[in-house]
């Protein structure tokens, strides 16, 4: 059985000697019945997906309902100029943020980690990195243990869908992966990768779910950019040695009372928040979408 709490892999990293991402890919070959070669090929498979899935971004291609498509091709122009406000490297994640999010709606290949609506947000914070500053790949791959075993405890304790949680529960744990696993590749000990998730999951805590007309389009696509950014905030801060004053467990905990309480039209079904606004209701006609 994969682990329950963050605290249980503490305890086996602790107990074994073992670094967390080692923890997570030990469970994972525990459970699936399999050698570490072939955890790690798989692994790999999904690193390299991210990578492609970058690179297969078409700036000209828009999803069938006309909405997103070109935002990462208009984000990219943007950072080319030299004169973003958020700095040349912080624009280069929210161009690949928005790339991910714009592939998932034109149907293209992604990796759903957590989800396929917040497919943008690891890849914005490891492949960035990954291609600005030359980590090994190996590096990276064990990056994506850490954001795995975050996710599946996740998961385990609450929720990674939106129709059940809310988008807290799919770029709030998006960034929360990505907060973790960024934070060991810039050295952080593994109570820092838990304070980066903590903090990256309370700073999205009540996140609704409101696509408009159903769709993975509006707001999702941008909202993968605020999940990439988070994420790298609070590994920054983990990594300073500020410190989550409430446990990791207890804020996933949280979060899943959050979500049992949101009212259910804010949980993906096109009928709350931003997807009733009359804007939404005329993208809804035009489109011909019948939602019930």
């Amino acid at each position: 059985m994969s682990y329950q709490s963050v605290e249980e892999a503490y305890a086996r990293c602790n107990k074994d000697g073992i670094e967390f991402w080692k923890a997570i890919q030990l469970e994972d070959m525990d459970e699936n019945g399999i050698t570490e070669e072939d955890s790690w090929k798989r692994m790999k498979g999904m690193w390299q997906a991210m990578l492609t899935g970058i690179d297969a971004y078409e700036p000209d291609e828009v999803s069938g309902s006309g909405l997103v498509g070109k935002e990462g091709g208009l984000m990219e122009a943007y950072q080319k100029k030299g004169d973003t406000l958020c700095g040349d490297y912080m624009a280069k994640v929210m161009t690949n943020a928005l790339k991910m999010g714009c592939n998932n709606a034109c149907m293209k290949r992604i990796v759903a980690a957590p989800t396929a609506g917040a497919c943008g947000v690891l890849p914005a914070v490891l492949v960035t990195y990954y291609r600005e500053y030359g980590i090994p790949e190996e590096k990276m791959i064990e990056a994506m243990y850490v954001a795995a075993g975050i996710g599946q405890i996740i998961a385990n304790r609450a929720y990674l869908a939106g129709a059940s949680g809310g988008c807290q529960a799919e770029i709030g744990s998006g960034s929360g992966m990505a907060a973790a696993a960024i934070c060991y590749i810039k050295g952080g000990t593994m109570e820092q990768l838990g304070h980066a998730c903590a903090m990256a999951l309370k700073n999205l805590m009540g996140l609704v779910c409101d696509p408009v007309g159903g769709l993975v389009e509006v707001p999702c696509v941008k909202r993968n950019v605020g999940g990439a950014v988070n994420a790298l905030a609070a590994a920054d801060m983990a990594l300073a040695g500020i410190v989550s004053q409430i446990p990791v467990d207890q804020v996933i905990d949280a979060m899943k009372e959050v979500g049992d309480k949101m009212d259910v039209s804010l949980k993906e079904t096109g009928f709350g928040g931003v997807a009733a606004t009359p804007t939404a209701d005329e993208v809804v006609k035009r489109l011909g979408l019948e939602l019930k």
